[in-house]
């Protein structure tokens, strides 16, 4: 058995491709989506065509799973593994989670050589409990975070994923994750405009804000000697060409690249987070910059003015305007 634990955007649409795929899958999640299973399945629109699918879920595992995908957010991982740890202690368990600190917080519950770390580089979105939009296709890497060789039995498990995402086995997991928060750190814009990707970065303006926090980020990565590693279909050349170019003129290529990413509205992870009402992963991702500069003593004041912004958001329940971000942000900008 199959227990994906977490049933927003990641976990709903990897159950159900799995599902699909005829393997034995539970979905772990809170009571207003297993409810909504039960009564009308699981409903996945978008890139591969629209799908009802019928599949097992609880708020809790009764049963002993062979394999466990970790689909909550970071800040809720220690309440999911508690709740579940009876079940999970023998098991194989895959995390799924941004940022670079999840692996660590597994590993306070099981042993090392139980977790397997992992990179989703598809998307989707979390429209209603049980209804997902999958706004685009990816690769899904895998690799250990404590160093070594996947083993057979990770081997196995890489083929079975592969049936519903192609699987890229990595060897250096760790620096492959630094280059996804790269990836991320721009969902901190429309998480605060309250806003689409595409709408919020259709504006060369708001899009400088995006050049202006990988130019810090990559400068306190760089004086901490963390080393990054290419992503399939997003080299590091992506950040350092980028960065290179006077940040107007990166401003529109990055707008470019962002309005084209769905042709359905993307809200990334912590703005869907945001419109849920619970608290977002910023501190995993722009928080990683602010975490990553304290801890050599240097400085990250765009994103640490970010992180502020978006936490201001969750806790007023009221966005900002494009005028008054530019207005927040404007001395960070060149």
């Amino acid at each position: 058995m199959i227990a994906v634990i977490g049933a927003g955007a990641i976990g709903c649409l990897v159950a159900g491709y799995l599902k699909q795929k005829d393997e034995d899958v539970v979905l772990i999640g809170r009571s207003d989506t297993v409810e909504a299973v039960k009564k009308e399945g699981l409903k996945i629109y978008g890139v591969r065509g629209d799908f009802d699918i019928a599949i097992t879920a609880y708020q809790r595992l009764f049963a002993k799973p062979q394999l466990v995908i970790l689909a909550t957010k970071t800040q809720d991982i220690e309440e999911a593994l508690k709740t579940n740890l009876d079940f999970i202690q023998d098991s194989l368990l895959i995390t799924t989670q941004n940022g670079v600190q999840v692996d660590k917080i597994v590993a306070k519950f099981l042993p090392e050589k139980n977790i397997l770390s992992s990179i989703v580089m598809f998307g989707a979105t979390y429209l209603a409990p049980a209804k997902i939009m999958h706004n685009f296709e990816g690769s899904w890497i895998l690799g250990k975070p404590f160093g070594g060789v996947l083993d057979d039995k990770a081997l196995k498990v890489s083929l079975m994923l592969d049936k519903a995402f192609p699987v890229v086995i990595s060897k250096d997991i760790k620096g492959m994750k630094y280059l996804k928060v790269f990836v991320n750190a721009n969902n901190c814009i429309p998480a605060i405009l309250g806003v689409s990707m595409q709408e919020a970065f259709s504006d060369p303006q708001i899009s400088r804000i995006s050049i202006a926090i990988w130019k810090e980020g990559f400068d306190v990565i760089s004086k901490a000697g963390v080393k990054l590693t290419s992503l399939p279909g997003f080299p590091v050349e992506n950040i350092t060409k980028l960065i290179s170019l006077p940040s107007l003129e990166a401003a529109k290529i990055f707008s470019g690249m962002m309005t084209k990413l769905s042709k359905d509205p993307l809200y990334g992870s912590i703005l869907q987070s945001i419109k849920r009402g619970r608290v977002s992963e910023i501190d995993y991702i722009n928080g990683e910059f602010v975490n990553l500069a304290k801890n050599n003593k240097l400085s990250v004041p765009l994103n640490a003015k970010l992180v502020r912004m978006v936490h201001e958001v969750e806790e007023r329940k009221k966005f900002f305007t494009p005028e008054e971000l530019l207005n927040h942000v404007k001395l960070f900008l060149n």
